[in-house]
């Protein structure tokens, strides 16, 4: 369904997953990528919510730092993926998402982000920099931001045994956003990631209806 397109932005050229609905579009989704690039998975992610009837665009953040990565959920891809977000950082990263938004927000869309693991702190802080509603799927660095308010709705989603976000860490976020909503499911980290070992379908299945739902009550 998607196809690849380049995208303009503030800090240069990178390429970007499009896929579009059928149908006149709900809205539009920017997908934020986890720490191994627009692959096969974010790939799929994105044509799903073009299939939900929504616009939907993953810049391939990483084209900054080395273009065209796609990485495995192994080892080797855990490590390179960390330093291409070391190379790259928030600030640079933000900066696509922002044209992403824009470009599709020009196109006469109304604009969310979504976004997983690392790209789910991205859509955290495209909500509270950039003004867009957002889905946050186990956004493993947000807490040094959760003092940023929030400039639109918020929807957070956890796994109680994700090894990397503790419950002390889930229960700052409901401190500092007490209007948010948060749902914890019984999964690790990852848990949407029908390629990852920590992937829960039942618990994927639950968070999508309720990201759909969020995305349709604030993308009117």
């Amino acid at each position: 369904m998607g196809e690849w397109i380049p995208l303009t932005t503030p800090e240069g050229p990178v390429r970007a997953w499009m896929a579009r609905p059928d149908t006149a579009p709900r809205g539009a989704v920017v997908v934020i990528q986890e720490i191994f690039g627009v692959n096969p998975h974010i790939r799929a992610v994105t044509d799903r919510f073009a299939q939900a009837g929504f616009t939907a665009m993953a810049p391939a953040l990483f084209d900054l730092v080395r273009p065209d990565t796609e990485l495995r959920y192994d080892e080797a891809g855990v490590s390179h993926g960390r330093d291409y977000v070391a190379q790259l950082g928030f600030e640079r990263a933000l900066k696509v998402v922002g044209a992403a938004a824009r470009w599709m927000r020009e196109s006469g869309h109304s604009v969310a982000a979504v976004g997983f693991c690392w790209g789910g702190t991205l859509a955290m802080l495209a909500n509270t920099r950039l003004h867009l509603p957002s889905v946050t799927y186990y956004g493993g660095r947000s807490v040094p931001f959760l003092g940023e308010p929030a400039q639109a709705p918020m929807l957070f989603h956890f796994g109680e045994r994700d090894s990397i976000i503790p419950p002390e860490d889930v229960q700052k976020h409901r401190v500092h956003h007490p209007d948010a909503e948060i749902h914890v499911y019984p999964a690790g980290h990852g848990f949407n990631c029908d390629e990852r070992d920590d992937y829960d379908a039942d618990s994927a299945a639950l968070a999508w209806d309720r990201s759909i739902a969020f995305l349709t009550e604030h993308l009117r």
